[in-house]
């Protein structure tokens, strides 16, 4: 892609002003890192982030529990959030609009609505998928019910858990960019749309590739930190 893009603008093919050079790209690039402007919309994108997939990832796991141990809890919740989770995350933006404006809260929503429906799902699966035969030594050690929460039913299921984190964490970082194009002064949605606003599309590019390499360090930061929990499970067996 680097090559065509390189090509493409070194014949000509579209005009600078719709696809400027890479060379461009790097010194525009550059020169927001020096400036602290790119590190700035960052570290407003990541921190309103942090809050939401903080508060969606913690709500998903209270629910994903709740259904987990509890077959009356699903059945009661289960068909309403399935239906919750069908509609997708930037469709409840007009909706929020009018109910809380267009500040922080809103940004805050739509990240976490975003991690929870990752972080349930996973979670219920993860419980569902620990072995009876550990439940059935823990009932036999005469657990109380946290002892069973703490010491079988959460390690068992901590592969699944990390999954529904990832997919969660995902989310809610697309889920930002998306908010963040539609109502934002601060961030890299709003760098986005402030480069195509002045028809800067070598802010553009650079937002694009800040908003991917974000994505990528937090995707393969939580497969290290997964790695790291298996090897020391595998070491305490």
């Amino acid at each position: 892609m680097l090559g065509l893009w390189w090509i493409a603008s070194a014949r000509g093919w579209l005009p600078e002003q719709i696809l400027p050079a890479p060379a461009y790209v790097y010194q525009t690039g550059r020169d927001m890192i020096l400036s602290g402007e790119l590190l700035y919309h960052t570290g407003v994108s990541l921190g309103r982030v942090l809050v939401g997939f903080t508060i969606g990832a913690g709500l998903g796991l209270v629910l994903g529990i709740a259904m987990g141990l509890s077959e009356t809890v699903e059945d009661y919740v289960k068909p309403l959030f399935l239906a919750f989770a069908q509609i997708p995350t930037l469709g409840w933006i007009p909706l929020l609009m009018l109910l809380v404006g267009i500040e922080e809260t809103l940004k805050i929503i739509i990240i976490a609505k975003g991690a929870i429906v990752p972080m349930t799902m996973n979670t219920l699966t993860g419980i569902r998928g620990v072995s009876p035969k550990y439940i059935e030594v823990g009932r036999a050690l005469r657990f109380s019910r946290w002892q069973m929460l703490r010491l079988v039913v959460l390690p068992g299921a901590v592969p699944s858990i990390f999954t529904g984190i990832r997919y969660g964490l995902t989310h809610s970082w697309t889920s930002l960019v998306g908010v963040e194009l539609l109502a934002s002064s601060e961030g890299l949605g709003y760098l986005l749309v402030w480069g195509r606003q002045m028809f800067w599309l070598d802010t553009v590019i650079v937002a694009m590739i800040a908003i991917g390499l974000v994505g990528l360090i937090m995707d393969k930061g939580l497969d290290r930190t997964e790695l790291l929990i298996q090897r020391w499970k595998r070491q305490e067996r």
